[in-house]
């Protein structure tokens, strides 16, 4: 196992009925501006909830932002910020409005003149952010419990993300409940998101890192066993509380201590949201598959892990039993509806150069676990994705 250390200070309300709880976190006297997607929360009765907890508060609401949130409406709300002195912000959403939070945090508090050096740098001049919490809708990206922010800017065509130890939010509220009107498209994102998630954390090489890698498999198995049934029954509390808790498990640090971690999936399918808008889900869902098969040679050993372990895949030579659970993987998220090819979504493969480039314009090129993963080997991947 490497060394590593971890810091995860959220404090997590976990439950039905527990967003009534927020007016235990949240300072009496605070002047909120609560941040909301495209208007879910007006409907299936999450806002008037956040809005009886908050009785007595001042609360201001800014809405809008997207699936990937964008630079061009979170400067907006950084302006509004600064126009009525807000001082608290509260994310009610999934983890596009909770990343779109974060950078909002830290750009309303940003010495410099140009926010996007929040991106381009990865994070790395903040210096302080606007506190804020979070009440989760969609459970996916793990947003709710670490401090990672994906943003995209359209007019450049870009999606980086930043880190930084000042946005972890201060109180997440997981209320499985919450989640019940989601479409099945959010649910499976959701699902394949997690999934992900974990395999790029997971899927490397051996370290001797048995309570991480036990800890990963559970979760997989999880994902597995109750992802299918989320579709199936869509207000089954035992299964949205299980799925919802597994996504945050998935990316809050705890998972990824001491153990290598690749991330090459997301890189590459980031480029497929910036270029094409496709949902985040889906661009990992076409780009795993095809990832895992180029570099097979180097996760060779957690792969065979990940057959024995996950899929109970015994029998067969090596590679064979690699053979299978690299397709058992694609099935799967085919079994949830979300397609596995470029071709599924009417793209034929022409802005590959284009995304090869934007790699190279980013400094993406060396990437994986053993950041051997080159520009024309990125190419291959996408080629191969088609």
């Amino acid at each position: 196992m490497q060394n590593f250390t971890l810091h995860t200070p959220t404090k997590v309300i976990f439950g039905k009925g527990q967003i009534a709880q927020l007016s235990n976190e949240i300072p009496k006297d605070a002047k909120i501006l609560l941040i909301y997607g495209g208007g879910s929360i007006k409907h299936n009765g999450v806002l008037s909830q956040v809005h009886a907890a908050l009785e007595g508060y001042s609360v201001e609401l800014f809405g809008g932002i997207e699936p990937n949130p964008a630079y061009e409406t979170l400067i907006k709300a950084v302006e509004y910020i600064h126009q009525n002195k807000i001082d608290y912000l509260l994310a009610v959403g999934g983890g596009s409005v909770i990343d779109g939070t974060k950078f909002i945090a830290a750009a309303a508090k940003y010495p410099g003149a140009d926010p996007w050096e929040i991106m381009t740098s990865g994070g790395a001049h903040i210096t302080s952010a606007i506190p804020f919490s979070c009440v989760l809708t969609l459970p996916a990206t793990g947003s709710e419990t670490n401090n990672i922010s994906v943003i995209s800017r359209r007019e450049t065509d870009d999606k980086l993300h930043f880190a930084s130890p000042f946005v972890y939010p201060q109180v997440a509220i997981l209320d499985p409940a919450a989640a019940f009107s989601l479409p099945p498209r959010q649910v499976a994102n959701g699902i394949v998101d997690a999934f992900v998630h974990t395999l790029e954390q997971y899927l490397t090489y051996p370290v001797n890192a048995k309570v991480q890698d036990r800890y990963a498999e559970g979760l997989l198995m999880t994902l597995l066993e109750e992802g299918p049934k989320a579709l199936e029954e869509p207000e089954n509390y035992d299964v949205r509380a299980n799925i919802m808790w597994s996504a945050t498990q998935a990316l809050n640090g705890v998972l990824g201590a001491g153990v290598p971690q690749d991330w090459a999936t997301h890189m590459l399918a980031h480029q497929l949201t910036a270029f094409h808008g496709l949902d985040h889900a889906q661009t990992l869902a076409i780009i795993l598959p095809q990832l895992l098969q180029e570099k097979r040679d180097v996760k060779h050993d957690k792969l065979l892990q990940y057959a024995e372990r996950v899929w109970n895949l015994t029998e067969g030579s090596e590679d064979e039993r690699i053979d299978k659970a690299i397709y058992a993987t694609r099935q799967f998220f085919e079994s949830l509806g979300i397609k596995t090819h470029l071709s599924d979504y009417q793209l034929d493969g022409s802005s590959i150069p284009a995304m090869v480039n934007k790699l190279e314009q980013q400094g993406l090129v060396s990437l994986g676990e053993h950041q051997d993963i080159t520009l024309d080997i990125s190419k291959r991947i996408y080629e191969a994705s088609i």
